[in-house]
This record gives C-alpha cells, sequence and structure tokens, in this order.
C-alpha cells in the first residue's frame, strides 16, 4: 500500500511514513486508500489477534508484515475494556482506554510505534548510523506515552515538548521523570506552539543536515493506525452480542482519536454515528458548522490535553473529506466547558458511582446533551481517555475525596525524579539545545 501526503507533493511505503513521521513537504502522510475488511472475519478474543488482522492490508509486502503479529502482542499487552453503565432509559457503555502504563489512551499507539521502530531501525542503520531524534509536542499525555514506549531503546531518543503551567501536576511529572534517551523540555507558550516548534525543525535544512528526525505525535501513521483497533473491536464485540451498531462519542483535542475512529468505521467495522466532544477550544465545532476553517490561539482548560486551537490532523480529515456536505454527514462535534466539565464529574460520580478525568467527562456531558429520542433509540459508547488520578488536583475536589486510588504503573512513575529544560518560542533556541544534546 501506497502512503501519500495530505499536501499532495510526496509518497512513501509504510516503513518510510513510520520512519519519517511527516512528510518532506510538511503533509501527514494518509494511505491511498482505506481497505475494505469484512468484520465477520475478524478474530476478536484477544487485542492483538485482532489488532493484527485488522492492520494487515496497512503493512503488506513490508518489511514488518512478518512480525506485525509479534509487534502487536509486544505492544498491546494490556486490556481495553468495554464496561456497560447501568442507566434507566438508554444502552450506554464506557470504552476504557487508560489502562496502559502511562495511564491513558496514548499508550496504545505509542507502544506501538515503538515496537514497529525498534523492528525497523537496523535495517535503517546500515546507511545511516546518526540515531533517530524523535520530537514529541503534547498537551499531557502523549509525551509521557511516548517516553515511556522509547525509554532506553537503543538507537533512537526523544526529546518532549510540553507547555509551561498547561498540564496537570502528574502530567508534568510524568513527562519530566525520564533519564538516559529522552530529553524533556517546558516551552513558555502553549501546546500550538510546541507543535510549531516541531514542524519547524522537520522543516528545517540546516537542523535536518544534523539531525535525523522522526515524529511520535499523532502527525505519525504509526500512532493512529492502532488507535482504529479499539474503536474497531468494541464494535464488533458489541454488534456480536447485540446485533446492532454502536455509536462512538470520542473526546479529541488534535483529531488523532477521532481520525482513528472514522478509519475503523471506513474500513468496515460496525460504526454508527461518530460524535466528537471537544472543550472551549473551537476550532474543530465552528469548522463543522460553517465550513470556514480558522486556527485560533489554545483556550486553557480543565481538559487539557485537548486544549488545542490548531489540529494537525484536520489535514486528514479534510483529506478524506473534501467535499464538505460528506464530512458533515459523517462526523458531528460539540464543545464542553469547564463548568459542564465539573457539573459532569459530580453528577456521574453520583449515578455511576465512577469519575472520570475531565476528558472523558466531555463525552458524557454530550451524552447527556443529545436529543432524547437519540439517545433512547440508539447504543452509545463513551471513549474513557485517562485514568481519574492523572487530574487529581481537579478532581478531588468536585466529588469531596481526599485521594484517588493511583494505578501502580503511574505510582511508580511519580516516585521517580524529574529533570527538564526552559525553552521560548524560537527555533534557534531549540535548535541549540539539540546541539547540546549531541555533545
Amino acid at each position: 500500500m501506497l502512503y501519500l501526503s495530505t499536501q499532495g507533493g510526496h509518497e512513501s511505503d509504510i516503513v518510510g511514513a513510520l520512519m519519517q513521521g511527516l512528510s518532506p513537504d510538511g503533509g501527514l502522510y494518509v494511505p491511498e486508500e482505506l481497505p475494505s475488511i469484512d468484520s465477520r472475519q475478524l478474530n476478536s478474543e484477544t487485542i492483538p489477534s485482532f489488532a493484527a488482522d485488522l492492520l494487515s492490508p496497512f503493512f503488506e509486502n513490508s518489511s514488518l508484515s512478518p512480525v506485525l503479529g509479534e509487534i502487536c502482542r509486544d505492544a498491546l499487552n494490556f486490556p481495553i475494556p468495554l464496561r456497560s453503565l447501568e442507566t434507566k432509559n438508554g444502552n450506554l457503555a464506557v470504552l476504557e482506554v487508560f489502562h496502559g502504563p502511562t495511564a491513558a489512551f496514548k499508550d496504545v499507539g505509542a507502544r506501538f510505534l515503538a515496537a514497529c521502530m525498534e523492528k525497523i531501525l537496523p535495517e535503517f542503520s546500515i546507511s545511516d548510523a546518526r540515531p533517530v531524534t524523535i520530537l514529541v509536542a503534547t498537551s499531557g499525555d502523549t509525551g509521557g506515552a511516548v517516553a515511556s514506549a522509547f525509554h532506553r531503546r537503543t538507537g533512537v531518543r526523544v526529546g518532549v515538548l510540553f507547555p509551561k503551567d498547561q498540564v496537570s501536576p502528574r502530567q508534568k511529572h510524568q513527562l519530566t521523570c525520564w533519564d538516559g534517551n529522552i530529553r524533556s523540555f517546558e516551552v513558555d507558550g502553549s501546546f500550538d506552539d510546541c507543535q510549531a516548534l516541531v514542524k519547524a525543525a522537520f522543516t528545517n535544512p540546516e537542523l535536518n543536515r544534523v539531525h535525523r528526525f522522526s515524529a511520535a505525535n499523532s502527525i505519525n501513521i504509526g500512532r493512529l493506525l492502532p488507535q482504529a483497533v479499539y474503536h474497531g473491536i468494541a464494535s464488533l464485540q458489541y454488534w456480536r452480542t447485540h446485533g446492532s451498531r454502536p455509536n462512538f462519542i470520542v473526546p479529541t483535542g488534535n483529531l488523532g482519536n477521532a481520525m482513528a475512529c472514522i478509519w475503523a468505521k471506513g474500513m468496515g467495522m460496525p460504526i454508527g454515528d461518530i460524535v466528537l466532544a471537544t472543550n472551549s477550544n473551537r476550532t474543530i465545532t465552528d469548522f463543522l458548522a460553517t465550513g470556514h476553517y480558522e486556527t485560533r490561539p489554545s483556550i486553557r482548560t480543565l481538559a487539557s490535553a485537548m486544549d488545542v486551537g490548531a489540529p494537525s490532523n484536520m489535514e486528514r480529515l479534510r483529506h478524506l473529506f473534501p467535499d464538505f456536505g460528506s464530512l458533515r454527514t459523517a462526523v458531528e462535534c460539540y464543545p464542553v466547558h469547564d463548568q459542564a466539565i465539573r457539573s459532569q464529574i459530580a453528577k456521574d460520580y453520583s449515578r455511576f458511582g465512577r469519575l472520570w478525568c475531565p476528558h472523558t467527562a466531555t463525552g458524557f456531558w454530550v451524552y447527556d446533551n443529545l436529543p432524547e429520542s437519540r439517545r433512547l433509540d440508539k447504543a452509545w459508547i463513551v471513549v474513557a481517555t485517562a485514568h481519574p488520578a492523572k487530574f487529581n488536583n481537579i478532581v478531588q475536589g468536585i466529588v469531596n475525596l481526599q485521594e484517588i486510588e493511583i494505578p501502580p504503573s503511574l505510582a511508580s512513575l511519580l516516585e521517580l525524579p524529574v529533570q527538564f529544560e526552559s525553552l521560548g518560542t524560537e527555533l534557534g533556541a531549540f535548535g541549540e539545545a539539540l546541539a547540546r544534546w549531541d555533545n
């Protein structure tokens, strides 16, 4: 299968797309066409076996094809449960995608990408002995997941860029507790500034002469493909049990999680409606309402990992649906403000006995505010993106708890010492920081 740049100026095979991350013309790689998959033939007994079946067309005739099953077993070795919720009316479930090492859904894509790169690097290092330098901009969870996935893997190093004072304390600890081949940079700006620095480095000829860059944000197709797995397997399990297609509500900021769900449906998974939940950053919502796309400075919210004013995966969404009418039919989006997030966390702790992170709460607010007939007539799955313990500074006060139980993997990270370097938003200073890494 060929992978094309959304900018139209480059194409690659899957190995090249994974290693480059961003196309040389500045575009994002997308499959030449989505494969059509007969969901009846997929093995849904385990997540790794389902993932290998679903993703095999994307890796066909590549050097990764023979080891795809091994990659999936290595990367997806934690549960992703679909749990029903008791409601007076309607059919509601939550898909928990936060049981990986860093307690967020980003573990799925990061671990898969790391496992792929570990297989690819030996053949790539024959002609170029430089280490691969992965740059990752994060609004909270991505950086920790990527750092965890690549920590101490040979031949690769990771630079994590995160916005100053715009992540939770536990997120910051998780972003900065690494040593060895991981460096963390606190940027005096927004997530969009971090993302702009990464893209500028990728397209800067001088820096590219010195460094061998790759990406692990959702701009890298190796991050998005495995995220289609949990949307796909949840829909298939529901369909095989109940005989109907569930609808999905997906919290999103940079549109990666949303694109994975859209791709899963496009491949033939039994997914009904796809509804997106955002926070007060309205770039996606306003575009879908008006057809006019305009990026804007990001706004700080309780759902900090979704504080994105220039979602990079918008390029993939518009490439898949160049006709705006078709796009509006395929997906819809609703913004959720901070007070609504607070209210939803309290409400669902009372009615379900469950705690949500602020991002997951946006999804449940959207569900509760759909027209009643729509909620009652259809089955809904809300994607829970992170463990609430990562946002204890927010959630505990809302529900009046002294402490939220911390997952063991997260607790072990919080015991490690932290280290990071402060940066402005200028590419020159970032280039100097990378040069110091070489020395």
